[in-house]
């Protein structure tokens, strides 16, 4: 009689256990450090993204202050204008009311002039020297006139002048 010996089993069971315990544990491992590292550049992505929205929405500011001020000159290059233009044509108005007055005046004294003509001889010479007084003085204002003209012109359009000056130096450095 052979006597019947129990062998103990060999624990074959806590090593899978044991395997899958460390596999879980690599596992969660793995995934933690995944999404760790995924905050960390999601984290840097919207600082970095913040940053140049910052950037983006100070230069876009500078742009428009720029704007504003670039056309603000603008306007009051076109003020100045205006208002050298309206002086001058004020000058201008001044100018022609005084050479009506004198030409009046001057056709005054002519006609108390033919009132002492005693021939037709006389009549004539007396009107041959008004009437190139009359023209010369015409001559001389129209030439002076011409040239408050030009130099309103010149001195109404400078602000403007100026101004495309700068725009073309902008133009030329964008």
């Amino acid at each position: 009689a052979a006597a019947k010996t129990i062998t103990p089993k060999a624990k074959a069971a806590p090593k899978p256990v044991a395997a899958a315990s460390k596999g879980f544990k690599t596992m969660n491992d793995t995934v933690k450090k995944f999404a760790e590292d995924a905050k960390t550049r999601a984290e840097a992505m919207t600082a970095e993204f913040n940053e140049k929205a910052k950037e983006a929405m100070s230069k876009s500011s500078k742009l428009a202050e720029e704007a504003v001020e670039f056309n603000k000159a603008n306007i009051e290059a076109m003020v100045e204008s205006g208002k050298i233009a309206a002086k001058g044509f004020e000058t201008l108005g001044q100018e022609g009311v005084a050479f009506a007055r004198k030409s009046f005046e001057d056709t005054t004294a002519a006609l108390k002039g033919y009132t002492a003509v005693k021939s037709p001889a006389e009549f004539f010479k007396l009107y041959a020297e008004n009437s190139k007084k009359a023209f010369d003085a015409a001559v001389a204002q129209t030439s002076k006139t011409s040239e408050m003209v030009v130099k309103l012109a010149n001195d109404s359009f400078a602000p403007i002048s100026n101004r495309v000056s700068v725009i073309s130096s902008k133009m030329k450095a964008a």
